[in-house]
């Protein structure tokens, strides 16, 4: 009898120690990586999105204008990321579409702090997000296999570029 209480407490003392090994890796991948970027940084940052989502880059035809050129990737899972960069080499935009939502936080880079807010506003019911602020856009919607987004800074928006552009 006391082999088997002293297993059990050993039993127990393991799966607390593996329950706090699996808290700690999720608080890891939750914490928000600074040297990834996109919306509102440099062009660098699409090379660096591409890396972190594991992302194969697409060649785009007749989707460069005078005005900005857009780096599109599709990540394993089939969902199609565009990213908009001005002639500057800023990322004004960015947009998504596939069976699964990617890599926001990647993809929102310092802004994704007031998309994580205005999502835990919205009813849980509701499938669309629509943020309209002066500095920050984003319009989601989606259920099960089919996702749909796209974030931009109107501040950043190059002239003449039509918003539905962006998609």
């Amino acid at each position: 009898m006391r082999v088997c209480v002293a297993f059990l407490d050993k039993g127990i003392h393991f799966m607390k120690l593996l329950s706090y090994g699996i808290v700690a890796v999720f608080t890891a991948l939750a914490i928000p990586l600074s040297a990834f970027a996109a919306l509102g940084e440099s062009v660098d940052s699409v090379q660096t999105d591409q890396t972190h989502m594991r992302a194969e880059r697409r060649k785009i035809d007749a989707v460069t204008s005078a005005n900005y050129t857009v780096h599109e990737s599709q990540s394993p899972s089939g969902t199609i990321i565009r990213e908009y960069v001005s002639s500057t080499g800023t990322v004004f935009a960015v947009a998504w579409k596939g069976p699964y939502q990617p890599d926001v936080r990647q993809l929102l880079g310092k802004y994704f702090t007031e998309y994580s807010q205005a999502a835990k506003i919205s009813p849980a019911h509701h499938r669309h997000l629509n943020i309209q602020q002066p500095e920050l856009v984003i319009q989601a919607s989606g259920h099960m296999r089919a996702f749909a987004g796209r974030a931009y800074i109107p501040q950043l928006l190059p002239a003449g570029v039509v918003i539905e552009e962006i998609q």
